[in-house]
């Protein structure tokens, strides 16, 4: 998936199709986050799970993550 081969810091660990899963580093401290996409063709959606190994709080990385993935794949969708 070129879209996440395109962010910083995310190293794809499994590409089979339709999932990817793929670790995700902070800049500073390096922790690890998860980051899953299901494509489900039936329902025309690609779900997506993005958490934090550890703590409580991840101050919206993993919201804006997605949302970076979210509005790439749109732009590519809307140039093809």
């Amino acid at each position: 998936m070129e879209v996440l081969r395109e962010l910083p810091r995310v190293t794809i660990i499994q590409n089979r199709p339709g999932y990817v899963y793929a670790e995700c580093r902070s800049r500073i401290f390096g922790f690890v986050d998860d980051l899953e996409l299901h494509l489900d063709k039936r329902a025309g959606v690609i779900h997506v799970r993005s958490a934090s190994r550890l703590g409580r709080r991840d101050f919206g990385v993993n919201r804006r993550r997605v949302e970076t993935i979210r509005s790439r794949l749109a732009r590519r969708l809307s140039a093809s």
